[in-house]
């Protein structure tokens, strides 16, 4: 598959994987393997640009490709003008029974096309444009008299916000205080009512009181300002959100009563979802299958595991791509390969092109995996940051410089993630290959 990429975007894409760490865009010249999920995915997309709302749940074992799956789905999101969310949910930082926090996560990760983290600001900005230019539209009203495009923009506002008012007020009443501040040039009080609506907790009273709000975000309210959020977005010209729970699967590890209360809050956001509540939301969560299918995950409730029930067979070319589950099947060596062959490309040096062959490629993949103990679906981060870093950069700058010669791949513990030290080991692994 032959991907149009910029110069800029090859050489972010090669610094990240220089670093080990998934690149931020140009994800589709290196998806190997997720053909498949295109069409249904896209189908997917498209209903809730349309207004209806997805769930769908990602499996795969570590290093399966979870979080790069999401983000090329973030990317394919993005480019239908959805905004996008990647919450990374863990015990103490984003605990998924605290509602709130995930919220607060949720807008601090927001992302559009045009904006990086956090697009918030830049959203309510553009709602607030859009109000404008929507009371100016039909021409009754002058664009140099202030006065009569203000009178026109509350009266606007408050159409817009008239199903938020009733569910979520709060919300309603800090968009109006936002607006009025942005039109007064109230700085001050227009961060503080921002960083309200995002969640955050310890804003200043007198930013509040401006707007008539008490206190901070709870559990309670905090669906309700997604919902909020999604008429926002809506509003200032994105259809919807993708919103990612990332790594769910670390509720096995919380305390018994924590993870009860963080799978029914999965379970009630679920039927939230497949109630068409949230119009405009793509909801996908990631985990391992000891998640979905163990005594300490999703089995755990049996109204949560009757929802999210999938059957997978031995094949997974067979699997259904409309189901609420997703298998990763995760890497061979053969797409090792394939992937090294665009990483390659992408990083657009005639030596490198010249002298890194198909051959070594597949030389260095197996070096790799058999270093992580064979475990294929460990390999692909190490492997790539190795290839680009240790090779592709060498090759690049000294001309008499041999991969076959002059490497010899070496594996450092304070490099490998936990999941690869595992695979590996705590020593250093000298393999000549």
């Amino acid at each position: 598959m032959t991907v149009e990429i910029s110069a800029r975007r090859r050489r972010d894409i090669v610094d990240a994987l220089r670093r080990g760490v998934v690149p931020s865009n140009g994800l589709d010249a290196l998806a190997v393997g997720l053909d498949r999920f295109i069409a249904a995915l896209d189908d997917d997309l498209d209903r809730v640009v349309g207004g209806g709302s997805v769930f769908k749940a990602v499996r795969g074992e570590y290093g399966a490709g979870k979080t790069f799956f999401t983000r090329w789905l973030a990317e394919r999101a993005k480019r239908r003008g959805l905004a996008a969310a990647e919450v990374q949910i863990s015990e103490l930082e984003t605990p998924l029974h605290r509602m709130e926090t995930v919220y607060r996560r949720l807008v601090e990760h927001l992302s559009t096309e045009q904006f990086t983290p956090s697009a918030f600001r830049p959203v309510l900005d553009g709602w607030i444009y859009a109000l404008e230019e929507d009371a100016l539209a039909d021409g009754a009203i002058a664009e140099d008299d202030a006065e009569a495009l203000d009178r026109a923009v509350a009266e606007l506002l408050e159409r817009r916000l008239g199903d938020i008012s009733r569910s979520t007020p709060g919300f309603a009443a800090a968009l109006r205080g936002y607006r009025s501040a942005i039109a007064a040039g109230d700085h001050g009080t227009a961060d503080g009512l921002a960083a309200w609506l995002g969640g955050q907790p310890h804003v200043a009273a007198s930013a509040r009181r401006a707007a008539g709000v008490k206190g901070d975000l709870d559990h309670f309210a905090a669906l309700s300002f997604v919902r909020g959020l999604l008429t926002v977005l809506r509003d200032s010209g994105h259809p919807g959100l993708l919103l990612v729970l990332d790594e769910v699967e670390t509720l096995q590890r919380v305390r018994s009563d924590a993870r009860d209360k963080a799978l029914n809050s999965l379970r009630q956001l679920i039927d939230e979802v497949h109630a068409d509540r949230f119009p405009g939301l793509m909801l996908v969560i990631t985990g391992t299958p000891a998640f979905f299918d163990g005594p300490q995950g999703v089995q755990r409730l049996a109204p949560l595991a009757q929802r999210l029930a999938t059957h997978f067979g031995p094949e997974a070319r067979w699997d259904n791509p409309r189901a609420a589950q997703l298998r990763l099947p995760g890497f061979t060596v053969d797409a090792l390969v394939e992937l090294g062959g665009r990483v390659r490309d992408i990083y657009g040096s005639a030596q490198v092109g010249a002298r890194v062959d198909d051959d070594y490629l597949r030389l260095l993949a197996r070096a790799v995996t058999g270093a992580l103990a064979g475990q294929v679906g460990v390999a692909p981060r190490i492997y790539l940051k190795k290839l680009v870093a240790d090779v592709f950069d060498r090759v690049d700058q000294f001309a008499d410089w041999d991969p076959r010669q002059h490497y010899e791949l070496t594996l450092r513990a304070d490099e490998l993630t936990a999941v690869e030290r595992n695979a590996a080991s705590a020593d250093d692994i000298e393999l000549p290959i």
